[in-house]
């Protein structure tokens, strides 16, 4: 609560200090119609309706308006008025996003004459005549008719360029892909201010449909007030009230089957986690706003609310039990903004968010045999609280907006539901596990509180607007994690045991202690030895300098230089990454009124996830031995001998296992605290001896944009992007290289060893013939040898890693003017490759110069299509098409030819923590192959009815209607995906499938 009040105080203190956040600019240029020649000292009028603004500025002398400050609420009718030779202007219309200056032009026919031509329709807005920023956006319109499951507006940006579905490395990551690149390399932003959870990079605030009003996908060459990223950035406005009083109340409901089709596979929640045939989704909500005081206060409030429901099957019959359980989550996202206006001058506006999303994990799975009881099961706690505070001033000369804003989140991803218990996997007789009871079996409670403060000047001067900006963000971060402080047991139960417990008649809420009373054998004990909260803090600071050129009437210059700095770069035996400057430049070229040439390029720096430090802290140790270890590598030159072994280390948290052959016979939690210094670790984390740096790109970019008709825009964009030091993981003490003897991967002797009755022979085997090497063989080639209270695996995170993007993208973009029909149609032509895909990402061999390759989320031909069809008054039919190329194919050693998938004996294999650590198969490259082709049309229909006040809106949509197995091209999680595959042409394995068909029913009523 103390935060709380803090953040209230400031919030209501802060008048002239504080928005790059809800404030935009609007650049009108007006030119003869007949000879292109710019219009000086024409009048124009600026009216906003909605929130009372009536202005009118004149034309200077290269025939162009330039008003800063500007509300997002509401839209902006643009005359000008008659005058001189020339008549008056039909009007534009236009709507502002937040931190970007719209344009719009206006073609003036001369007085008297038989026309009046004007290109100032909604259509001509779409012309970006102010730099070369490469960006797509869906608006309030759009979203609102595109068939959009569960309302989710992140999923909705696959119908822009430069975005797919994305391949993430944990259930939760974010679901799209900018230009290829990991989902948490995106920067997020609400009205201009931060809005990620800083400690791996996803969104904080999932903002809702009805608390957006626009959003947008900046690829390549954005401005210098864009930042903390070297790839892409999504930008959300949100909506304002206005004079009228306006909103909707909405109930949406996907009902699951006999509507939905069946598959083999599980689908995804919204959160990312696999979901079966019963899933079934209620959602509400309503939004509401209006005038407090008419033409100078306003409000607007969303508040919206979802329930899952997911029933799964605890597949244990050892124990007498095969029952459902049922999981719900639950979302509950509500917000506030005010806007007010001081004077004419001066604009405040306050925001609030409050997000909280719980994910239950009861237990059990989607098929059988899964035997996880309740008493395992977990919640999955996302909370997210932004508050937000902005100011801004408009005068002839001079501008100014600022904003401060708090935030804090919390992510609890593991919460038991049994409370505080150890956790005890059931063993049979055979050594299958048949059941696991008592707890989840880690801790993992992450908490973030942040403050951000930013302030941008602007000064008008002749053809110069020169922009000075800061932006600043503090962080504090503390983790509760690691293993169980009260012991995972591993047990063997004889049949008499299981027989007692099956009849027990406990049935589904079968117990840790059940179990443990019987004081059966102990195959496995481990205990967490420091369950402790630890972080550090987090500043990110940002400078920047701009001059927006007017070198012609037609040829607009934008020269910047941007300074990052961020704290972490400092961590571990760094000093800092101080020489962060990024100059960008941007040319913007208009030949005629109806057409643009763009040209961008520039530095783009990133910042580090905390997860980098935090994972660092967290799996290091301060025993003697270890320290030894280091002291050693130090010798031999793989770590400075400059370093102070104390800058790198840290007592993070450490599971021990005690052995023990009875459950009685084991010490106890408290018992065990004295092993720290002789614990064997199969891995541990230091912080980086020489420090990290920013990750950053040089981006470079060349687009051209023609206004075919009023209605219709045409464009093509090059973009190329050269990303440096990224994240990817070393190990400091790794074996030395290993290479299977190719020669002997012969068929007769892959035949051979398929044919042996189990796994140790076939390894045995595949060791005398050089394909394996086993892991003692590999241990004794490590610098440093493991010694009790050391590590096996000594790794750092370095800042090292390289990618390439290359991309033409072709647009074509349909407003629905006086047509009754609209569209989007993209395609790109793509190819991104590197060296890392993750900040775990681990190579083969320990060598990153083998791993160039396609990422994992590449694709080479992406085909976007949508279409609006209102054939009659209220009635609006939607169709959304999604076609890509496959996405790459890892091929992975088979088990069933090797005996492992282990080759080199370092001790990565498939499934540990990240599919990048895994081993190829021999001789094969990685990301080598390709999956097929995806397609995905969705379909959606409304009809609006009116009613008294308003509208009741009904509405049904049916995603991938066409029913298409698709193995790639959808969100997916890494381990669960198709693109790992085993080589030595085996079968194609289907692991996963995009959504099969689905439907979601709807009703609202807008008034």
């Amino acid at each position: 609560m103390r935060h709380w009040s803090v953040a209230a105080a400031v919030a209501a203190l802060v008048v002239p200090s504080a928005a790059q956040a809800q404030q935009a600019g609007l650049q009108i240029a007006l030119v003869d119609a007949e000879t292109g020649a710019p219009v000086a000292g024409a009048v124009v009028r600026v009216e906003n309706a909605a929130i009372g603004l009536n202005r009118e500025v004149r034309s200077d002398a290269q025939g162009l308006v330039r008003v800063e400050g500007l509300s997002t609420a509401g839209s902006y009718t643009v005359t000008a008025l008659p005058g001189g030779a020339y008549a008056a202007s039909l009007p534009a219309t236009i709507d502002l996003r937040a931190n970007f200056t719209g344009s719009v032009t206006l073609r003036l026919a001369c007085a008297g004459g038989d026309t009046i031509v004007v290109t100032g329709t909604r259509a001509i807005t779409r012309l970006n005549t102010v730099n070369a920023e490469v960006s797509a956006s869906l608006d309030r319109a759009e979203l609102a008719v595109l068939p959009i499951e569960g309302r989710d507006v992140l999923g909705a940006l696959v119908r822009l360029p430069n975005v797919v579905p994305s391949t993430g490395f944990f259930p939760e990551a974010p679901a799209i892909s900018i230009n290829g690149s990991n989902g948490l390399d995106t920067n997020y932003l609400l009205d201009g201010l931060d809005n990620n959870e800083n400690f791996l990079g996803g969104i904080k605030f999932p903002v809702p449909l009805g608390f957006t009003r626009d959003v947008t996908v900046l690829a390549n060459s954005y401005s210098v007030e864009y930042g903390r990223t070297a790839n892409g950035v999504v930008s959300y406005t949100s909506p304002a009230g206005s004079n009228d009083l306006s909103g909707e109340v909405y109930t949406l409901v996907r009902p699951g089957r006999p509507f939905d089709a069946r598959s083999p596979f599980p689908r995804r929640d919204l959160s990312g986690n696999a979901v079966g045939e019963s899933f079934e989704r209620r959602q509400a909500g309503f939004a509401l706003g209006g005038p407090v005081v008419r033409d100078r206060t306003f409000f607007y409030a969303n508040l919206e609310y979802t329930r899952d429901r997911n029933v799964q099957i605890v597949d244990a019959p050892a124990l007498g039990v095969t029952e459902s359980v049922t999981g719900n989550n639950r979302f509950a996202l509500g917000s506030l903004r005010m806007d007010h206006r001081l004077t004419e001058d001066w604009t405040l506006t306050l925001r609030a968010n409050h997000g909280r999303v719980t994910i239950e994990r009861p237990g059990g799975g989607l098929g059988g045999g899964n035997v996880t009881f309740p008493s395992a099961g977990s919640d999955q706690d996302r909370n997210s609280s932004l508050v937000a505070a902005s100011a801004s001033y408009a005068g002839d000369s001079w501008a100014y907006d600022g904003a401060l804003q708090f935030s804090r989140f919390r992510w609890d991803y593991g919460e038991p539901t049994g409370g505080a218990a150890p956790q005890v996997a059931i063993r049979d007789p055979s050594g299958l596990t048949v059941g696991v009871v008592g707890h989840p079996g880690f801790v993992f409670d992450s908490r973030e509180e942040s403050w951000q403060t930013t302030h941008r000047v602007q000064r008008a001067s002749g053809r110069h607007r020169l922009i000075f900006g800061v932006d600043a963000i503090r962080s504090e971060f503390a983790l509760l994690g690691g293993g169980n402080p009260d012991g995972n047991f591993t047990v063997d139960l004889t049949a008499a045991q299981l027989a007692t417990l099956g009849s027990s008649g406990a049935g589904l809420a079968l117990t840790a202690q059940d179990v443990l009373a019987l004081n059966p054998a102990v195959a496995n004990y481990a205990v967490e030895l420091r369950p402790a909260s630890f972080g550090t803090a987090q500043q990110q600071i940002a400078l920047y300098l701009a001059d927006e050129w007017q070198v012609t009437p037609q040829l607009a210059a934008t020269l910047g230089l941007r300074w990052d700095y961020d704290s972490l770069t400092a961590k571990g035996g760094g000093s800092g990454d101080t020489n962060n400057f990024a100059p960008r430049a941007a040319l913007n070229w208009r030949p005629d009124a109806r057409s643009v040439v763009r040209l961008g390029a520039g530095l783009f720096y990133g910042k580090l996830s905390y997860a980098v430090i935090s994972d660092a802290l967290q799996r290091n140790t301060t025993s003697p031995a270890f320290l030894g270890q280091l002291a050693q590598l130090q010798a031999q030159g793989l770590i400075p001998a400059t370093t102070d072994l104390a800058d790198i280390t840290f007592a993070g948290n450490l599971t021990v296992s005690p052995a023990c052959a009875t459950v009685a016979a084991c010490p106890s939690p408290a018992e065990v605290q004295g092993l720290r210094d002789t614990a064997l670790i199969n891995e541990a984390r230091i912080l980086s001896p020489t420090g990290y740096d920013s990750p950053y790109s040089v981006q470079l970019s060349a687009g051209y944009q023609w206004q075919a008709s009023d209605t219709l825009t045409l464009s093509a964009d090059a973009i190329y992007s050269r990303s440096h030091n990224l994240v990817r993981l070393r190990d400091l003490n790794a074996p030395a290289r290993f290479t299977p003897n190719l020669a002997n991967l012969t068929a007769a002797n892959i035949a051979l060893l398929r044919a042996l009755p189990d796994n140790a022979a076939r390894l045995a085997a595949a060791e005398a013939l050089g394909l394996v090497r086993s892991q003692a063989t590999a241990d004794a080639s490590r610098p440093v040898p493991q010694v009790p209270g050391g590590a096996r695996q000594i790794t750092v995170s370095e800042t090292e890693g390289r990618a390439t993007y290359k991309a033409l993208i072709l647009q074509a973009v349909k407003a629905r003017g006086a047509d009754p029909y609209a569209f989007r149609l993209a395609y790109t032509l793509s190819s991104l490759k590197n060296d890392t895909d993750d900040i775990n990402f681990r190579a083969e061999n320990n060598d990153f110069s083998t791993e160039w390759g396609p990422s994992a989320n590449d694709r080479r031909h992406v085909i976007s299509a949508v279409g609006y069809l209102y054939p009659a008054e209220g009635l609006t039919f939607s169709a959304a098409g999604l076609f890509q190329s496959g996405q790459p194919v890892n091929l992975v050693p088979d088990a069933r030819i090797f005996g492992t998938q282990d080759l080199n004996g370092d001790g990565a294999s498939f499934g540990e923590n990240f599919v990048g650590n895994s081993d190829r198969y021999p001789g094969e490259a990685r990301n080598s192959e390709r999956l097929g082709w995806s397609a995905t049309v969705d379909l959606g229909l409304a009809y609006a009815l009116p009613v008294p006040g308003g509208a009741l809106e009904l509405r049904a949509d049916v995603f991938n209607v066409l029913n298409t197995n698709n193995e790639s091209g959808f969100a997916n999680a890494a381990t669960t995906s198709n693109q790992v595959q085993f080589g030595g042409g085996a079968p194609f394995v289907q692991r996963n499938a995009g959504p099969p068909r689905q439907i979601q029913f709807g009703a609202a009523y807008k008034f």
